[in-house]
């Protein structure tokens, strides 16, 4: 294992790559942890903001990798998990902000996005060709 494929990468994808372990990490947290504490919000806070990092980052990966791609080149099949992992920030971040007995509900799109965005699509980043499978298996 080394990290030197990631670190050399364009800032964007690292970005990306390491908010997506941050994320992975808090949210295991988030899971096991009390719910309704202050560390449970503060920490939680964070991990939104970690996603729609992550969400947004993912746009510029492949100009980053190819700057004179078109836009109209800029995504492929994987970047439906942005358009889902910005719909469930947004979602539930508006079940938190509502309050009252609806706030017991939050917890549904924030556990979609953790396996949609970080386990199901964090799988891809592993499949060779991309950074992640050289940092972890070798070129």
């Amino acid at each position: 294992m080394s990290w030197q494929p990631l670190l050399e990468a364009p800032w964007v994808i690292q970005v990306h790559a390491f908010g997506a372990m941050a994320a992975f990490l808090l949210g295991l947290i988030q899971f096991a942890a009390p719910k309704g504490t202050l560390p449970h919000k503060t920490l939680g806070f964070v991990w939104v903001v970690i996603m729609a990092t992550i969400a947004i980052s993912s746009i510029f990966i492949r100009p980053s990798l190819y700057p004179d791609l078109p836009i109209t080149r800029w995504f492929s099949f994987i970047h439906i998990f942005t358009i889902i992992t910005l719909y469930g920030v947004i979602h539930g971040s508006l079940i938190l902000m509502q309050g009252g007995p609806a706030l017991k509900n939050h917890s549904k799109p924030f556990r979609g996005i953790f396996i949609g965005g970080l386990i199901i699509a964090g799988a891809f980043a592993f499949m060779p060709g991309r950074i992640m499978h050289e940092v972890v298996f070798g070129g």
